[in-house]
């Protein structure tokens, strides 16, 4: 299997935010952010494997500026680590004010997703090819938490079967 870049799976959407979006006050609901954050981190997976791709976890999201109705949504997807069947998509939201052109960065997220057979099995994944020092930045970091995901699935599965 050839490896790639994450230049070839990044991936942008937008979507200008409307008053089903957000609360009575005109905020945004963080759900609504959240609901674009899993989407563009699946495209970018199946972007970069071909395969489908679904959403095993959420690290951490960061809501940063506060997002109101009438505001473009652009959020900004790509790879930062792959694993045998698992990659860690690092997700950018800006929020654009359409009437003073004002762009802010609203938050970020970090998303786990695995590439999945015809059978809904875990399947592999192409290899990531770290080209830029950025890559290797976010790549390494990405490593990090994947080892500490790991860990912690080990000590679910302990407590699981004391349990059962």
């Amino acid at each position: 299997m050839e490896e790639k870049t994450a230049k070839e799976s990044e991936a942008i959407i937008s979507r200008v935010m409307l008053p089903p979006d957000a609360n009575v006050a005109g905020n945004v609901f963080g759900g609504t952010i959240l609901k674009m954050i899993d989407e563009i981190a699946g495209i970018v997976a199946i972007k970069h494997c071909r395969k489908n791709s679904v959403t095993a976890n959420i690290e951490h999201i960061d809501f940063i500026y506060p997002v109101h109705i009438g505001d473009l949504l652009e959020l900004r997807g790509r790879l930062n680590f792959v694993g045998k069947s698992s990659m860690e998509v690092g997700v950018e939201v800006f929020a654009e004010n359409l009437e003073t052109g004002d762009i802010n960065f609203a938050g970020r997220a970090t998303v786990t997703m695995v590439a999945l057979d015809g059978n809904g099995k875990p399947i592999e994944v192409p290899k990531l090819k770290l080209v830029t020092d950025e890559d290797k930045q976010l790549y390494n970091a990405g490593l990090k938490r994947y080892n500490e995901r790991v860990k912690r699935l080990k000590v679910t599965k302990r407590l699981r079967k004391k349990q059962a």
